[in-house]
């Protein structure tokens, strides 16, 4: 085994013998070579095997040169001791015991990786992942592999290392833990080309469809309950999380722990288990897809989002509902979250080029669509309800979506509301709004609100205004504003809450009894050509 040096042997001599799979010996013997993890793990085992009787040889040979007859002597009397003493010591067991380390590590579970780099490199398990793939229904041009871990291999892998680095170190050498290939990296090189294979598609660590697998090992669950009592600060309960032994608190508490307190408690090298890991789960996920357009809202009786009070549904539907139920039916998603450039209220219209909005699709199974895909998907929309129209629906980025944000606080909106006052008005009497620019409103929380937003003063802006007399209690007028300024607010005052209003101004009162948003002025998404 080229890959390997005479500085090795006495790694894989101890590994060999204390039931390490010869994968996880080469991670041991700092081997970098993605190749040669992928051969078969019988063949590996015959090429360590060969590796330390040509090395024994080398021995033998130099021993047989050298006029000491002890050297000898001494070989001699380990022969006659049994198998079980010779792998103790790291001698090499003869090719006929059916005893030996080194043919019983072939067959028995890895006690370093719980058989991690044995069984679930084989064909059955990756044919096995990709039928579950494949069952799935997604569409994907590369994929991405995780896999999950159980935190106790990080317990077994320390103490496989400190055994390794006293035998280092009594032959004067030193093994650094961060030179060992880490398990998922080597797990990684041996998989990726199966599953490629196999999937027909690249593996791609920037790819948006990930395959993950997760592994379990119920028989070494409790190997690292000892470390909660030697490193209690390492282990603190989180809200997601079902146990605080999670891999990043174990490799926290290894890092801290004293060798010997270590030794104390954990048997090194570490005994081999009885069973193999259990692929728990293997799951499929695709990153999220981004749609966006612009929604006109005619309804005066239909909330943008779900409306609950109390767990109480008010009304059968909304905005949000009436345009993703279409998305998630076509994208075969998991679920979805909507967000607008702003919102408007229950009995508000939303008219001209209508609101910006985008819904995020999480994991779905659908992602490539055409142009002429998504103009049908828009007139499906469309034709569904009388109460909304949606117009540029596109696909967009998720760094395009904070565009929309932005525009939420620093564009300009347009409205059209309709108002009462309770005293007799002329034309004369509303003219003067016409001439008024840059109004500045200091506007408290509104009372409406003030259950879901918190107590505040805002400065807004009234940019311009046009009225238009209807008749002696009733006139329209049209406002540019700064975006978040509460109109109906404006209008009547909210008990002195916001100041001026138009019933200051007009020294009566005024009411507002419709509101239309005639243009929010975000310049996105993009408009396309119908």
């Amino acid at each position: 085994m080229s890959s390997l040096s005479e500085k090795d042997r006495p790694i894989v001599q101890l590994l060999l013998s204390t039931g390490t799979c010869p994968r996880c010996i080469l991670r041991f013997c700092c081997v970098g070579s993605q190749m040669l993890y992928r051969h078969p793990h019988k063949d590996l085992m015959k090429d360590l095997q060969e590796f330390l009787r040509n090395s024994q040889e080398k021995e033998d040979t130099v021993c047989l040169d050298v006029a000491d007859p002890p050297c000898k002597r001494i070989r001699l009397e380990h022969g006659e001791e049994g198998a079980d003493d010779l792998n103790h010591n790291g001698a090499i067991p003869s090719a006929g015991d059916g005893n030996s380390a080194t043919e019983s590590s072939a067959v028995k579970v890895c006690n370093v990786c719980l058989g991690i780099l044995q069984e679930f490199c084989e064909a059955d398990f990756v044919k096995k992942v990709c039928q579950k793939v494949n069952s799935a229904d997604y569409q994907f041009t590369s994929f991405v592999f995780s896999v999950s871990l159980p935190p106790q291999l990080s317990v077994r892998e320390h103490a496989a290392w400190l055994g390794v680095k006293q035998q280092m170190r009594n032959l004067g050498l030193a093994l650094a833990k961060d030179d060992i290939v880490q398990l998922k990296e080597a797990y990684k090189w041996i998989i990726h080309p199966q599953l490629s294979e196999e999937l027909g598609v690249p593996a791609d660590g920037k790819s948006l469809f990930e395959v993950s697998v997760v592994f379990a090992h119920p028989e070494t669950d409790e190997e690292c309950h000892f470390l909660a009592t030697a490193c209690p600060d390492c282990f603190k309960p989180a809200k997601n999380k079902q146990s605080v032994f999670t891999r990043m608190a174990v490799i926290k508490a290894l890092e801290k722990i004293k060798e010997e307190d270590f030794l104390k408690h954990f048997p090194c090298p570490p005994s081999s288990p009885k069973n193999l890991c259990d692929a728990l789960e293997i799951q499929c996920n695709n990153g999220a897809v981004f749609v966006a357009g612009r929604y006109n809202k005619y309804s005066r009786n239909l909330p943008q989002t779900p409306w609950i009070i109390d767990g109480e549904r008010k009304l059968e539907s909304s905005v949000e509902e009436l345009i993703s139920e279409h998305l998630m039916a076509e994208f075969k998603a998991d679920s979805f979250n909507f967000s607008s450039s702003g919102r408007e209220d229950v009995d508000v219209r939303t008219l001209g080029n209508g609101r910006p909005f985008a819904i995020e699709l999480v994991n779905p199974r659908r992602i490539r669509f055409t142009a002429e895909e998504m103009r049908r998907l828009q007139q499906a929309i469309n034709d569904s309800s009388d109460k909304i129209q949606v117009r540029d629906l596109q696909l967009v980025t998720r760094e395009a979506i904070g565009r929309m944000k932005e525009g939420e606080e620093e564009k300009t909106k347009t409205y059209s509301a309709l108002i009462w006052t309770d005293k007799a008005i002329q034309r004369e009497d509303i003219a003067f709004l016409d001439d008024i620019k840059e109004l500045k409103l200091d506007q408290k929380t509104p009372l409406r609100v003030l259950h879901r937003r918190p107590l505040a003063m805002r400065c807004r802006l009234i940019h311009t205004m046009k009225s238009e007399y209807i008749d002696e209690h009733h006139f329209r007028l049209h406002l540019k504003t700064q975006a978040g300024t509460y109109i109906k607010e404006f209008v009547h005052g909210d008990f002195g809450r916001t100041k001026p209003n138009i019933g200051s101004l007009l020294n009566r009162t005024a009411d507002i009894l419709e509101l239309d948003v005639e243009s929010v002025d975000v310049d996105w998404p993009p408009t396309l050509a119908d």
